[in-house]
């Protein structure tokens, strides 16, 4: 079975004062901490076995999580001495994951995904990496990812495939910061080094490897303000997305 790694080790300084004394990921939302969430989304995909990494309060993490047994879960963590970004975390992580394919996800994201469909999609497709893209209106605000009529990513932020030679649908999507990807991307990258995986992403698409989109509709947040905080309490309390989806996996 796939495992997983939730990245949880930023600063959440645009949630600040909220974040001065408490990590993002165990914001409360709806009651229950930000990544209980997404642990408990991975759960109903099949997933047990997850990686997080750890740097700001990140020992508040660790004594809320435990070893993940009250989930029928097994949480591993890495400590990061300094940030290392989401490529250098990864990195740090690399044998946890074995030398198998493995998803992501950011700790500060909130959504509903149905995580079999996705792993299904990635499996039956020949690529190095599988992001979960979405629709919005402001994608070039979030870094807009575009794509082939196929499904295939041509450009993050105007970085990949040549212009002159891609045969873009013409949509700009976002990328909604879920991911799979294969353990050779990171084989080249030096441990112990802050990068961003979408480097590593960018620069795999501009030597001609296959990375897919996944579009995804559904329920998306990100909590990384404290207006979309306030909002995705809102959106618990209007039903627009429910723990109890996630508590059958």
């Amino acid at each position: 079975m796939m495992k997983a790694m939730i990245l949880a080790a930023g600063l959440g300084t645009r949630l600040r004062p909220l974040t001065d004394s408490i990590p993002k990921p165990l914001l409360p939302v709806g009651g229950t901490p930000l990544i209980v969430w997404n642990l408990l989304l991975l759960r109903a995909g099949g997933i047990r076995d997850v990686m997080i990494n750890l740097y700001y309060l990140g020992v508040m993490i660790e004594e809320a999580l435990g070893d993940g047994s009250r989930w029928d879960m097994r949480i591993t963590y890495s400590h990061e001495s300094e940030l290392l970004g989401t490529g250098g975390g990864l990195k740090a992580a690399e044998e946890f994951f074995e030398g198998q394919a493995f998803v992501v996800m950011n700790g500060d994201t909130l959504m509903e995904l149905d995580l079999h469909e996705f792993f299904d999609f990635h499996d039956s497709q020949s690529g190095v990496a599988t992001l979960v893209l979405r629709d919005d209106p402001h994608a070039d605000q979030w870094g807009a990812v575009e794509s082939d009529a196929q499904g295939g990513i041509l450009r993050i932020n105007g970085q990949g495939v040549d212009v002159r030679t891609s045969m873009s649908d013409g949509t700009s999507r976002m990328f909604a910061g879920v991911h799979i990807l294969e353990p050779s991307l990171l084989k080249d990258a030096s441990t112990g080094e802050s990068f961003s995986i979408i480097d590593t992403y960018t620069r795999a698409l501009a030597t001609g490897s296959r990375l897919l989109g996944f579009v995804h509709a559904g329920y998306w947040s990100d909590i990384g303000t404290v207006a979309r905080y306030t909002q995705a309490q809102r959106d618990v309390e209007a039903g627009l997305i429910a723990l109890a989806p996630r508590l059958r996996g």
